[in-house]
């Protein structure tokens, strides 16, 4: 069983709430809890967020519950009435994240009864307010995320995962089957590091230069995702045309074999060169034309395709290949960018390297 940060920071919260409204001797503290259940987020941001919605959505119930209880009492029909009426304003106002809490609000004001009904009415209003109130607070303070850790490690670990199967479907020593069940898991992956870019790029800095900082933090990391996206349409590609593959003349895949070698170890140590680690040596990698062999390749592959015509051979030859050929080419567009894109943000925040995410990451 694994627990992480949002399960403990749940349990804090609740506990929070449920001390803060006993504290302060209100009625039924469970609403608060229950309350807190539902304001707990998984970023400062989105908390700020839900604390906004989720007050406007208990205003929402309360006002509801307070003017039917008035009018028609305590029925179990009128509560029903109520409780329609408050989604459809809830939807009208586009509150539909603060629908439970809402609903929450409405049956816990409208199953009070006796002469005090307005007064127990704003003390659970009160209650469930503390129990949001306390959330926010716990979100705020108590193990704030650390998202940008978090994301260059899934990168860098999604990519390294597929970098090892590139390197052995190129060579045609990959099982099909477990090709086919690691490039499944990659795809949930690569959503989770979607997930975590989205949180982080919520995040936000008070101080001007911060600001400027994560800017160009954002424009990196999101090239990082492109281009680990891109290696995995590659590593589809050569998974998916194996059997093609397999036919090419030696040289040809030799060609292609060395040159996704390469491809892949530039890929490798970009992300050690954003992290400091890489050595000045080996920072124009991508400027070496001569072995890139970018025109060789080309010019391979089109006398490939007229031996293949002279002949007579299937059209797998210029059909499927190309396929592969043209994924090999967008991913080495892409990596020479986030290289430009590294360069630049060192260039001008170099010596702002995040020693958290340093730790993090070794």
């Amino acid at each position: 069983m694994k627990l992480g940060a949002r399960i403990f920071k749940t349990g804090v919260a609740i506990v929070f709430a449920l001390f803060a409204a006993e504290l302060l001797h209100l009625p039924s503290p469970v609403f608060a809890g229950i309350a807190a259940i539902f304001a707990i987020q998984p970023s400062i941001y989105r908390s700020y967020q839900t604390i906004v919605e989720q007050i406007q959505a208990n205003i929402i119930g309360a006002t509801i519950a307070v003017s039917f209880g008035l009018l028609f009492g305590h029925h179990v029909v009128a509560i029903g009435i109520a409780v329609i009426i408050t989604l459809g304003l809830m939807i009208k106002f586009k509150l539909e994240k603060s629908l439970s809490l809402a609903l929450v609000t409405v049956v816990a004001i409208m199953e009070i009864q006796g002469d005090d009904f307005l007064t127990f009415g704003l003390i659970r209003f009160t209650t469930i307010l503390v129990g949001v109130l306390a959330a926010f607070i716990v979100n705020l303070f108590f193990l704030p995320p650390k998202y940008e850790a978090k994301l260059f490690h899934k990168i860098y670990m999604l990519q390294d995962d597929i970098i090892r199967w590139t390197r052995l479907a190129v060579r045609q020593a990959s099982e099909h089957t477990s090709t086919k069940a690691a490039l499944s898991k990659f795809k949930g992956r690569m959503t989770r590091v979607d997930l975590l870019y989205e949180l982080y790029k919520e995040e936000r800095n008070y101080l001007k230069h911060k600001t400027y900082v994560k800017a160009r933090k954002l424009v990196v990391y999101r090239q990082m995702i492109v281009t680990s996206k891109k290696s995995l349409e590659l590593l589809q590609r050569l998974h998916k045309h194996e059997n093609e593959l397999a036919p090419l003349p030696t040289q040809f895949h030799l060609m292609i074999q060395e040159r996704l070698d390469f491809l892949l170890t530039y890929h490798e140590q970009l992300l050690l060169k954003y992290t400091g680690k890489l050595k000045p040596e080996h920072s124009e990698w991508s400027k070496n034309i001569d072995y890139i062999q970018r025109n060789e390749l080309m010019e391979i592959f089109i006398q490939q395709i007229t031996v293949a015509r002279e002949e007579d051979e299937t059209e797998f030859s210029s059909y499927h290949l190309l396929y592969i050929l043209s994924r090999i080419l967008d991913y080495e567009e892409n990596l020479e960018h986030l290289d430009t894109l590294i360069v630049s943000y060192q260039n001008y925040h170099g010596q702002e390297l995040d020693v958290e995410l340093e730790e993090d990451f070794s």
